[in-house]
């Protein structure tokens, strides 16, 4: 197998904001032949999204180190982990996920004081930083944390499980978002979906402010998927 590097340093800034990005996650490839998933889909990717879960702060568990760090010798691509674990180990997660390859690291505020020491930590390591609020967290949360944050992805489900469909709050929890982050002098800060993404809920999501969704079976279960990526990015 062939080491592949991460992506430039400036990976973030090259990002396009022109175009919805599409976000693909990991735990929706075939998990099964996961290496040749990726490279199936590498050419459409702008950025691939890990969940990491511990089974106490979300429900299910998923990805590892070890794993990330096979995933990572595949591809360019940046890749974002999200850590869906308790407060208690976010710290030594995020140390381990950034020694597997990680390029960016969300965290959840509802982890509590130990957020700021996180976010700190993750820019120490030289990665960029992001949270990522459940439904039930107001969106006014990001505020004290906006000046230590790179992306903000808002949960259009309950956390960490899949095939739900989207809540009726996802797309005014977008709109609150971006004007607060316009409001505080942060445009570049990348607003994400996630959750619920479908074909008949992406076009509501843009709309709403998203730059970027996490997208699951939408992209890896399409049979056409050129054709599902050029549609994505024409919203």
């Amino acid at each position: 197998m062939n080491t592949v590097s991460n992506p430039p340093a400036a990976w973030l800034q090259a990002l396009p904001r022109d175009r919805l990005l599409g976000e693909f996650s990991l735990w929706s490839a075939d998990l099964a032949n996961l290496a040749g998933d990726i490279l199936r889909v590498d050419e459409f990717v702008d950025l691939y999204h890990a969940d990491v879960a511990d089974g106490r702060f979300a429900p299910s568990f998923l990805f590892f180190p070890d794993q990330l760090a096979r995933i990572r010798k595949l591809t360019q691509k940046p890749i974002h982990v999200h850590l869906m674990v308790e407060g208690d180990i976010v710290l030594s997660q995020i140390r381990q996920f950034a020694e597997a390859g990680a390029d960016l690291i969300s965290v959840h505020p509802e982890n509590g004081p130990v957020t700021d020491e996180a976010l700190a930590l993750i820019h120490s390591l030289g990665l960029q930083a992001g949270v990522v609020l459940t439904l039930e967290t107001p969106v006014e949360t990001i505020r004290p944390l906006i000046d230590q944050l790179s992306f903000v992805t808002l949960l259009g489900t309950a956390i960490g499980v899949k095939g739900q469909g989207l809540s009726d709050k996802a797309c005014p929890r977008l709109q609150e978002a971006r004007a607060l982050l316009d409001a505080a002098g942060r445009k570049d800060i990348m607003l994400a979906a996630d959750g619920g993404i479908r074909d008949n809920t992406v076009p509501a999501l843009r709309n709403a402010g998203a730059e970027t969704v996490v997208l699951g079976s939408l992209a890896f279960g399409d049979p056409d998927l050129k054709a599902r990526m050029e549609w994505l990015r024409n919203l």
